[in-house]
C-alpha cells in the first residue's frame, strides 16, 4: 500500500495499556461487583464514596460564567491577559524574578509537546526520566526525536550522577540539550526533589551551557496537590541562577490542580534571564500555538481567574481536603507496605506509589494482580499504584495483599 503519512512518523498502533486496563476492572465490576475488585488504575482524584473528584467551588464559578464568556475565543493565540497573569502570580508564587512569559496550552500536555517539538530538530535528542509518563516518549516518536533517559534514584535520593551521564552522551552528537524533569510529586513515582538536589541540577546545567544553549522542561502537572504546598514552590527561586544561555519552561496544568481534567487547558510559562531568549521562545510557541490548537478554551481560563480572584478561600479549603486524603492514603499505604516488606521507589507526596521491579517480574507480576482482581499499571522497571483514586477501605490491607501475590509469583 502506498504511503499516505509522512515518511519518516511510525505507523505502529498505540497501545494505550493504562486505558486498556481501566477498561478490564471497569468489566471486572461489573461482573463480581466493586467490592470484590480494587481498581489502582485512575489517575485522577476520586472522593472516598468512589467518585471523581469535582472541587464544587470551580464548577460552580464554571456554571455561573455568562454563556457569551463560554462561547467565546479567547483574546489572543497566547490566552486571555488577565489568565496568563493569574498563572505566573499562582504558578510561581512570588518565588522567580527571571523574564517570563506566558502561553495558554491545551492542558498540561499541550505545554510539554510544544517545548518537546519546537525546542529540538528532528534526528535530535530530548533528555528524559528513565521511569517518566509514557506520553513524553510518544511526543519525541512524532517529532522524529530520539530519547536518552536517566536514572532517577540513587538509593532513596534523586540520581544526579546520572542525569549529568545523559546529558554529557547527548552533547557529545548535538549543540542543544533539552532535558524533562518531572517534578514535585513526580509522575508515577510520587518523589519530589529537595532543593539542595534542585541547586545541584541548575549548577550542572549552567555548566552545560557553557558548551550549547539548555532548555529545562519542568513538568508540574502535580504541584497543587504538593503535601508543602507553599514549601513546594520555594524551589523556583533556584531557577533565578540559571545562565545566560539557558531557559526554563514550566508545564502547568488545570487538569489537576483545578480537577477539571477533560477542560483541556494549562499553560507554558517561558522564563531566562535574557528577555531576548523569552521573546524567541514566545514567537515560535505563539506560531505553534496558531497552527495547532488555535485557540484554548475560554471558559476554563475564565473559571480560573474568577476562582482565584473571588472563590480562593474556598478554592483552597476543598483542595486542601483532598490534599489531606490523598496524605491519609499514601501514609497508609506505605506503612503497610513497610511491614510487608513490598518494595517501592522513594515517595514523597502526590498521585501514585509504584513498585520497583525488573521489567521480567513487573509483567509477571501485573497478570497475577489481575487473577486476583487487583488491577494496577504497568510502568518501566514497576507497577504504578494509584492512590489517588482508591478509597481507604481499599487502601487498607493492599499492600500486604500485594506482597502476598508477589511472593507467589517468584516462586512459581
Amino acid at each position: 500500500m502506498n504511503n499516505f503519512v509522512k515518511d519518516s512518523v511510525s505507523q505502529t498502533p498505540i497501545v494505550d495499556t493504562v486505558f486498556a486496563i481501566v477498561n478490564r476492572a471497569k468489566e471486572a465490576k461489573k461482573a463480581l461487583g466493586p467490592e470484590a475488585v480494587t481498581d489502582a488504575t485512575i489517575g485522577s482524584l476520586f472522593t472516598e464514596a468512589g467518585e471523581l473528584a469535582a472541587l464544587d467551588c470551580v464548577f460552580d464559578s464554571l456554571k455561573h460564567l455568562d454563556n457569551k464568556v463560554l462561547a467565546s475565543y479567547a483574546a489572543g493565540f497566547t490566552g486571555n491577559p488577565d489568565f496568563r497573569e493569574k498563572v505566573i502570580d499562582w504558578v510561581l508564587d512570588g518565588n522567580s524574578h527571571l523574564y517570563r512569559e506566558v502561553i495558554a496550552t491545551p492542558g498540561g500536555t499541550g505545554a510539554v509537546a510544544m517545548t518537546i517539538q519546537e525546542c529540538l530538530d528532528p534526528g535530535q535528542t530530548v533528555v528524559l526520566p528513565e521511569i517518566a509518563w509514557g506520553s513524553y516518549s510518544l511526543m519525541a516518536q512524532m517529532n522524529n526525536l530520539e530519547t536518552e533517559t536517566y536514572e532517577l534514584f540513587d538509593g532513596d535520593h534523586f540520581h544526579i550522577e546520572s542525569l549529568k551521564a545523559a546529558c554529557r552522551k547527548t552533547m557529545e552528537k548535538q549543540d542543544k540539550l533539552v532535558v524533562v524533569i518531572n517534578d514535585p510529586c513526580h509522575n508515577p513515582t510520587g518523589y519530589s526533589m529537595t532543593r539542595k538536589e534542585w541547586e545541584q541540577v541548575i549548577d550542572f546545567l549552567n555548566e552545560c551551557s557553557r558548551r550549547c544553549p539548555v532548555v529545562l522542561l519542568n513538568d508540574i502537572a502535580y504541584i497543587d496537590f504538593a503535601y508543602g504546598q507553599k514549601e513546594a514552590k520555594k524551589y523556583f527561586s533556584v531557577f533565578d541562577d540559571i545562565s545566560g544561555n539557558m531557559a526554563v519552561v514550566v508545564a502547568f496544568s488545570l487538569s489537576k490542580s483545578m480537577t477539571s481534567y477533560g477542560m483541556r487547558c494549562g499553560a507554558a510559562i517561558l522564563m531566562a534571564k535574557e528577555p531576548q531568549i523569552v521573546q524567541q521562545l514566545k514567537t515560535v510557541f505563539e506560531k505553534d500555538a496558531r497552527a495547532t490548537w488555535s485557540n484554548v478554551n475560554n471558559g476554563a481560563m475564565a473559571m480560573f481567574v474568577d476562582v482565584l480572584d473571588n472563590h480562593l478561600a474556598d478554592y483552597d479549603a476543598q483542595r486542601l481536603a483532598y490534599v489531606d486524603l490523598l496524605k491519609q492514603r499514601s501514609e497508609l499505604f506505605l506503612e503497610e507496605a513497610e511491614a510487608a516488606g513490598l518494595k517501592h521507589y522513594p515517595y514523597k507526596e502526590g498521585f501514585f506509589v509504584t513498585l520497583a521491579m525488573d521489567n521480567s517480574l513487573r509483567d509477571r507480576y501485573h497478570e497475577a494482580l489481575m487473577e486476583d482482581h487487583i488491577y494496577t499499571v504497568k510502568v518501566n522497571k514497576g507497577i504504578r499504584v494509584a492512590i489517588c483514586s482508591m478509597p481507604l477501605e481499599k487502601v487498607r490491607g493492599l499492600a500486604r495483599r500485594m506482597k502476598d501475590i508477589l511472593d507467589r509469583v517468584q516462586a512459581a
